[in-house]
Parts: structure tokens; sequence; C-alpha cells
């Protein structure tokens, strides 16, 4: 044989190698989440309750997003694979094509949708400010209540915008994550933290020690509806993004509010 005949087999090798990868590629739906923020998403040390394993080994993932990412890549006859990323990478990830889609609690705001494409809405909320449950805060009624309050956030969320809606407000730095949060809350760092309504029981489920203020209408935050929604973040032009809301539509309002519930029941209890 001629080094051009092995050249030739060397190239058809590369090329069949790169099809199986590309085709391996198109059997799995690789969701990126925090992993971090029950109850929708949170790590576990096996796959108790229905949790996915993260890739790399680094423990299961549970929680209500990954019952939704569960019942896209059924959908889309995929398998589905976790990729655990901090909240400030995910849509990084997602434009790099590292992962397929963002499934993380994440709303679908307008400078959002300046970089990736969102899915219709699975999950709908509202906000609520986590306090100690024995506070000067627990009887709040109305954000004029919280005047002169230490309230924080999470980093680069929409939570952290609407903090100077409270008058007279102390807003203080956000954090990166909400155990950080609750954290800070138990030390006296902050008075309290903006939160969905689903975070907010997890954490008081996990912390007996805190509670959380709800508000009537017209006297809580102002958020437009998609701030309030939480939505899949797909890369601009996906193709699947079709499909992903065709799997969406199939889960019906009670299905999801029964998804919400079992995962608030079966979260880790965490304390802080």
């Amino acid at each position: 044989m001629n080094k051009n005949f092995y050249a030739i087999i060397l190239a058809v090798l590369a090329v069949l190698s790169f099809a199986f990868i590309e085709a391996g590629a198109q059997d799995t739906f690789t969701v990126g989440l925090e992993c971090n923020y029950a109850p929708f998403n949170w790590t576990q040390t096996d796959d108790s309750n229905g949790a996915v394993a993260i890739a790399g080994g680094m423990g299961y993932c549970g929680g209500y997003d990954v019952e939704i990412a569960k019942a896209i890549a059924e959908a889309l006859d995929k398998e589905l694979v976790i990729q655990k990323i901090e909240w400030d990478g995910l849509i990084l990830a997602v434009n790099s094509g590292k992962i397929d889609a963002v499934i993380a609690g994440m709303s679908p705001t307008e400078e959002r949708k300046a970089s990736v494409d969102f899915s219709d809405p699975y999950y709908e909320s509202d906000l609520v400010i986590v306090v100690k449950a024995d506070g000067s805060y627990a009887d709040a009624k109305s954000l004029a209540d919280f005047e002169g309050a230490k309230i924080t956030a999470q980093l680069n969320t929409f939570h952290d915008t609407v903090v100077d809606q409270i008058p007279g407000v102390k807003h203080v730095t956000p954090m990166e994550t909400f155990p950080a949060m609750i954290v800070a809350l138990n030390s006296g760092k902050v008075d309290g933290y903006v939160s969905e309504r689903p975070g907010a029981v997890s954490a008081k489920e996990s912390n007996p020690n805190l509670t959380f203020v709800e508000f009537e209408e017209g006297k809580g935050f102002e958020a437009s509806p998609e701030d309030v929604a939480i939505a899949v973040a797909m890369k601009k032009g996906s193709e699947v993004l079709d499909d992903v809301n065709k799997a969406l539509a199939e889960i019906s309002k009670e299905t999801r509010q029964e998804l919400m519930d079992t995962a608030v029941a079966n979260q880790p209890v965490a304390q802080y």
C-alpha cells in the first residue's frame, strides 16, 4: 500500500468518526442548570425521587426543572444529560453549544431575549420576600412596611431589579446563590431577600426559623408577566424550539402544579 492509500483510509475513518460523534450528540438533550435552587433544582447523592445523574460524576440533580427537562427529552425521543453550571454561565453555555437548553427557573426578560430564544412559559409565580420568622418584618403586609430594611436578591436576576421599589430600602449587594442569601439572613447581614414563591416555600421548609411575606395585589412588587414567568432558554434560531413548545403544551396546568408540590416535598432538607 502506498502513502496516498493510507491517507485516504485515515480521511474516511475521520469522517466516519465525526459522523458517529454527531449522531451520538443528536441522540441527547443536554440541559444546563445550577442544581442549587430548590425546589426548581438541587443536588443530591443518589437517584431517589427521579433525580438524574449530573455529567462528570457530580452527584444527582432533582427538582421541578429536572422533571420538565425529562418530559421534554422524552417528547424529543432523546436521552437527557444534565450539566451543572453556575447561573452566570448558563446563557454562555447554551450559546457556545455546550448545552442544548437552559431549564433553570429562568425568566424570559427582554434583556435575555436579546441573546437567546425562549420557549413558552412552563411555570408562573409571584415575588415575595423571605424573612426571619421571629423578625421585625414577619408581619409585613406591603412594600412600605419594609422601609429601611436591608434587602438583597440573587446577582444578575430580575429579582435584584425590583428591590428599589421598596421605599427607603437599604439595597444590599446582590449575592450569587440562594444558600448564600439564607446565610446572610440568618446572620443578620440582611433583613430579607427577594424570591419567587416556590423558592421561598423551599427555604421555609428547610429552615423553620424563616418565613416569607406575600403581598396582596397593589401592595407588592410591580412586574410584567414575562418577568414572573419561567421558560426554557435556547440558542437563537434553535431548530427544536417548536418541538419543545409542543412538549410543554402537553403538560397541563394541574400536572405542573403537582410536579411543583412534589418537588417541594422531595427537596433535601438543608440548614444554613
